[in-house]
């Protein structure tokens, strides 16, 4: 579901459609030059390190196929630190390429994680990885998403957050407020009348018509999140992607 929170039945935990060709229909179609400096970002959709990934390497070979090129702006977003066993072909890519990697998290509380994502990779993990990427010299951040009103998006979880990805080196720290649309409205609610009954209300009222917690509420967190960037000695944009992520609400992926 969009922005990373678990939900109890994911059709796509359950049915895994594996697209074997992809890497050869990229080197068909893949054309730079219509491209530009337009990024191609990989794991808006769907995490491309889920456990499947291990078998089928699809991800590793796309990686391989845009080797052959130069000079793209590529991006990739994971929760996984499956990441790191493709890290030749990462420093490679970021030898040929303007390459940024996000590893998304949206607490380092290992307790409060498992009640948002059950199944996916403890804080610790996620932030070794991100501490391997760095030291190989890849360009690598935080994007702390879906950040949840009333849960994680206080000043001592966002902090706590930057704080350890400033450790391992992190060179950016991104964010996004919980987008729900109608397949992450399907498997959020249940999980918030579940694990916070207190904040059903509050959601309904937030998200009752919309998918975005409002404009108002938006423009205070980018406030909260830039005062923390600053403190931290983030910067305020993605270096890499040349927005700000908070502001333009990026998608994290599923699964």
């Amino acid at each position: 579901m969009d922005r990373g929170v678990d939900s109890p039945h994911q059709s796509f935990e359950r049915q895994i459609l594996v697209k074997h060709g992809a890497p050869e229909v990229l080197l068909r179609t893949l054309e730079p030059a219509r491209l530009g400096t337009t990024p191609l970002v990989i794991g808006t959709a769907t995490d491309p390190y889920q456990p499947a990934e291990r078998k089928f390497r699809l991800t590793r070979r796309l990686l391989q196929a845009l080797l052959l090129h130069r000079g793209l702006h590529l991006g990739i977003i994971t929760k996984s630190p499956l990441i790191v066993r493709d890290l030749d072909v990462l420093v490679s890519l970021s030898e040929r390429h303007e390459l940024s990697v996000d590893i998304s998290i949206a607490s380092a509380d290992p307790a409060m994680l498992r009640r948002l994502e059950a199944r996916s990779p403890a804080p610790h993990a996620r932030l070794r990885a991100l501490a391997r990427l760095r030291a190989a010299g890849v360009p690598a951040g935080v994007m702390i998403a879906p950040i949840l009103p009333g849960i994680t998006d206080g000043w001592a979880s966002l902090a706590l957050l930057m704080e350890k990805g400033k450790e391992a080196g992190a060179c950016w720290v991104s964010g996004g407020a919980l987008h729900l649309g109608p397949a992450a409205r399907n498997g959020f609610l249940p999980l918030l009348r579940r694990e916070f009954p207190e904040l059903v209300a509050r959601y309904e009222r937030r998200y009752g018509k919309h998918d975005r917690p409002g404009k108002e509420y938006e423009r205070a967190l980018a406030r909260r999140f830039r005062t923390l960037q600053e403190a931290f000695g983030f910067p305020t944009t993605h270096p890499r992607m040349g927005r700000d992520r908070l502001a333009q609400g990026a998608a994290e992926p599923e699964g």
